[in-house]
């Protein structure tokens, strides 16, 4: 446990991150799920609509785009 007192909020500040960032890579995974399923199903206006593009740095930015990039095939394809 930190005695500094800048440590300590470092501690806490980081805790709240982590949760922030594992609760938007969790709707991530959800949102990607739910697309794949509407892609499986032939919902076209389902896939139009959970289609959308993450810009919070939850991953890095080649990987979005390279997500982007196959989502969009994969819509168009459809």
């Amino acid at each position: 446990m930190p005695n500094i007192k800048s440590a300590k909020k470092r501690v806490i500040v980081t805790q709240t991150k982590t949760m922030q960032n594992k609760i938007f890579r969790t709707q991530l995974k959800t949102d990607i799920k739910k697309y794949q399923a509407a892609l499986a199903s032939g919902d076209a206006a389902l896939a139009q609509a959970t289609y959308k593009a993450a810009a919070r740095g939850i991953i890095h930015k080649n990987a979005a785009a390279r997500k982007k990039s196959q989502f969009t095939k994969a819509l168009n394809n459809m």
